[in-house]
């Protein structure tokens, strides 16, 4: 519910917006100014946060249906007292403290995130852009698809790596808010060349964006760590934790998990690698699997991680790595032999393969568990993709998961507590891209499972290990199609 009159400010001048209502409760009196002569709005206002079920801040609105833009210059006045203070570019269905809604937040520490609520008394959910402190935010509604744009230098707009699906049924919300973080103090913002609009027909072919990004096991922190137009996959995070390792065009790439730009890694004649790659435990190979030599099946290699000529390690084709073991002296791998796919094992000096599993359906995704004993496996033995596990002799088959969903690509964390995957609807075949999946983690303790996130991606998301060190985050990527 409301906690205050979202009429008591009939009256003033509000320029293109309708109403003020102090969302939430205030114990500090805020106030909107509206100055004609600069088209600017002064907000103040003040809130305990704009998180979890419950928002508090100064809001001036408007109400619209159907597809909006909402763009504006955004200064954040003063040092103030938390730096998670925000200014907010808001799509909202009510004014109640726990709607549905969405918001560009621009916050004085420079990070900007688009967070959302997608169930009325739900939990807030973000993600934070690698743009930081621009000068300009916008956000764009198409349907339920919400994306958010920035502009550092007040003329060049682009992608700001994020993009939430919510719905917004009817007549809703859309305006400027700000909230001090701090109920006992009064926070101030200028939002200017403020812009609401519908958004530009574009008959053009949208463009793809890959968003590699970072999440804690614990949900709602999703981070942007880069933005790239075309088509990245399957992020490795590096032992010492400062890189990821990605697929690109046939090529790896090492960037930091801090952001910045990507630094592509020599793999010699092998210019073909596709998503099934890892780094050993101690950081100084990584396994690639490559199709560019004929007959122009996927074959396993090592190469050094600094780069360098890569060393056959598979004899027999397609065969595809997806685990190293604690060890470092063994990779697992998924290979057709005979007409079918299976599990294997291989010397990571090469050498003999062992095969573990035989089925007439698929079993892939191989990854060791961290005291070396088990090998977690996706397998369709059942009807449905689940999660196994066997020991590392093919022995012991256990089924983990047998929750209705597909689920492909298991890999523990480095502490042995959690398995990550990502799940399709049951309905889908295979692991295709362009579809709305879950990213997930099953506690090893309990057996219960966590959604990380919902997400747009598939192939290429979380195809390999992507747990950092420390088993604190996740690295993935998921997929935008931007028009324009």
């Amino acid at each position: 519910m409301t906690d205050s009159n979202p009429n008591e400010n009939i009256g003033l001048d509000l320029g293109i917006f309708q109403g003020i209502t102090v969302v939430g409760q205030d114990q500090q009196k805020g106030s909107v100014t509206f100055i004609p002569e600069s088209d600017r709005y002064v907000i103040t206002g003040s809130g305990e946060n704009m998180w979890d079920s419950r928002d508090e801040f100064v809001f001036v609105w408007m109400k619209v249906t159907g597809d909006i833009a909402l763009s504006a210059d955004i200064k954040i006045l003063g040092l103030g007292k938390h730096f998670h203070r925000k200014a907010c570019l808001i799509l909202r269905q009510s004014l109640d403290f726990d709607a549905i809604c969405v918001y560009a937040a621009a916050h004085v520490d420079g990070m900007v995130a688009l967070q959302h609520r997608i169930h009325a008394g739900g939990p807030t959910v973000d993600t934070q852009s690698h743009i930081r402190s621009p000068r300009r935010l916008r956000i764009v509604k198409v349907g339920n698809l919400v994306t958010m744009y920035a502009c550092q230098d007040g003329v060049h707009e682009e992608f700001a790596g994020t993009s939430t699906r919510i719905n917004l049924e009817g007549e809703f919300y859309v305006g400027l808010g700000v909230c001090s973080h701090d109920p006992s103090d009064k926070e101030t913002a200028i939002f200017s060349n403020v812009v609401i609009e519908k958004p530009e027909a574009n008959e053009g072919m949208p463009v793809l964006y890959s968003t590699l990004e970072k999440i804690s096991y614990t949900p709602n922190g999703r981070i942007v760590v880069a933005c790239i137009q075309g088509h990245i996959e399957a992020p490795n995070w590096t032992p010492d934790g400062h890189n990821l390792v990605y697929n690109s065009g046939g090529k790896l790439y090492r960037v930091s998990v801090s952001g910045g730009e990507s630094e592509l890694i020599d793999t010699g004649f092998a210019n073909r690698c596709n998503n099934d790659h890892g780094i050993s435990p101690d950081g100084e190979w990584i396994a690639i699997s490559d199709q560019s030599q004929p007959p122009h099946e996927s074959v396993i290699y090592t190469v050094p991680a600094t780069g360098g000529e890569p060393k056959r390690i598979t004899e027999n084709a397609p065969s595809y790595w997806h685990g190293w073991s604690p060890d470092g002296k063994t990779l697992a791998f998924c290979g057709r032999r005979d007409g079918k796919f299976g599990i294997f094992t291989i010397p990571a000096d090469g050498g003999d393969e062992t095969r573990l599993t035989i089925t007439d359906g698929l079993d892939d995704g191989p990854d060791y568990s961290i005291d070396g004993r088990y090998i977690y496996f996706n397998s369709d033995r059942t009807g449905l993709m689940q999660i196994w596990r066997m020991k590392t002799d093919g022995s012991e088959l256990t089924q983990i998961t047998k929750d209705g969903m597909n689920d492909w690509f298991p890999h523990p964390s480095p502490d042995g507590k959690w398995i990550s995957f990502v799940s399709y609807r049951a309905e889908v075949q295979g692991h295709p891209p362009d579809q709305e999946v879950k990213l997930r983690v099953l506690s090893l303790e309990t057996g219960s499972i966590t959604v990380l996130a919902d997400l747009f991606g598939g192939q290429g998301t979380i195809n390999v290990p992507s747990w950092s060190p420390c088993s604190n985050r996740l690295a993935f990527v998921s997929y935008h199609y931007i028009k324009g």
